[in-house]
């Protein structure tokens, strides 16, 4: 059963927030909104957003999503001898580019979010506005 927290209000408000902020900054981007079990709740390519990112985008919400972190810091943890060594070839929807982020309340991970098309601090910077906004959002409604 899909959680109540993501309903499509606020999924519409972070897809909104996402792209307001990437106009701001002048690039285009691909959105994605996936659930705490890594389905997909939302795919967005606005503009030119580079066709490589409707690849990457979906794979980094899914990554971040299941893993409960940031797809930049799980990266490090996949690095040669790193304790998570070698995870992205058991499961192939894992992405090790940053840009992905889990969305958290109260500690607990209710999906996750992917940004892409511009540069790393870029797909970072959009899907930092995009989990302020997400907080303001939830605590402001009295979701929890």
């Amino acid at each position: 059963m899909r959680n109540t927290i993501l309903s499509d209000e606020i999924i519409d408000k972070l897809c909104i927030t996402a792209h307001k902020k990437a106009k701001e900054m002048k690039i285009d981007i691909s959105f994605a909104i996936y659930d705490e079990n890594g389905l997909p709740l939302l795919f967005r390519r606005y503009g030119e957003a580079p066709v490589i990112s409707t690849k990457l985008v979906p794979g980094k919400a899914y990554t971040s999503s299941v893993m409960f972190m940031p797809t930049q810091k799980l990266a490090k943890l996949c690095t040669d001898g790193g304790p998570l060594m070698g995870l992205e070839n058991k499961d192939p929807k894992i992405t090790l580019i940053s840009g992905g982020y889990p969305l958290f309340v109260e500690e607990k991970c209710v999906g996750g979010i992917g940004v892409g098309g511009g540069r790393n601090n870029e797909d970072n910077i959009i899907a930092e506005h995009v989990i302020k906004v997400f907080n303001e959002e939830i605590y402001k409604t009295g979701e929890k």
